[in-house]
């Protein structure tokens, strides 16, 4: 269903299936690369309601990171790779992140590390939710003060990931209701929120560690 494009490299399609609705490439991280391009494969759809997160691994550890995510009408997306592993990865569709290392064979003992890039279907707002909440976080590391800097954080309350999570499908159940009742919500309702909920993220990236969430 998927392919990957390093710049240099073949073309990668043979992706691993783990499970009906997750595949995962294993790509050598050396010699380095700065962008990874995913994309569905010609004559390929998405079952309708889903999107395909695409996560990464970083060599030598076992956490898999969001990078963002595509879909029926995103096909593709590119996403940058920067070359020191750890930093703060800056996610959403085709957005920037953090994956590969700069080392070489030799430096390495003779391994070459490998980076598991993992491909995940999954219902849209889920995938929605799960960006929105990245982007939220990274939003909010980005005002932390760093080692010599005077920087003034916010007096907020750390919050955890699930209650952040909580938050932001309150935010989109309430913004969803307010179209009518019924158990049909039309693409369009969902899609106007996620413009919205985006632009106030914008705007106000510590919005959602309020009490309120609003």
């Amino acid at each position: 269903m998927f392919g990957v494009i390093i710049s240099g490299r073949p073309i990668l399609t043979n992706a691993q299936a783990v499970s009906e609705t997750q595949f995962a490439f294993q790509i050598p991280a050396v010699p380095g690369f700065t962008h990874i391009v995913v994309f569905l494969l010609p004559g390929t759809t998405l079952p309708d309601g889903t999107a395909a997160a695409v996560y990464a691994q970083l060599p030598g550890t076992t956490e898999f990171k969001l990078l963002g995510a595509i879909a029926n009408e995103k096909a593709s997306a590119i996403f940058k790779v920067n070359s020191k592993a750890g930093e703060p990865a800056r996610g959403g569709v085709g957005d920037d992140d953090a994956m590969v290392d700069e080392d070489t064979p030799a430096s390495l003992g003779g391994a070459i590390p490998t980076l598991a890039l993992g491909i995940s279907v999954e219902p849209a707002a889920q995938v929605a939710a799960n960006l929105e909440q990245k982007k939220a976080h990274d939003a909010v590391a980005s005002t932390l003060p760093s080692a010599g800097n005077e920087l003034v954080v916010r007096g907020q309350n750390a919050i955890t990931t699930k209650v952040l999570a909580q938050r932001i499908i309150k935010n989109c159940y309430d913004f969803l209701t307010s179209w009518g009742t019924g158990d049909t919500i039309p693409l369009s309702a969902f899609q106007a929120w996620w413009t919205k909920f985006e632009s106030k993220i914008e705007r106000d990236p510590g919005f959602l560690e309020r009490n309120d969430g609003g």
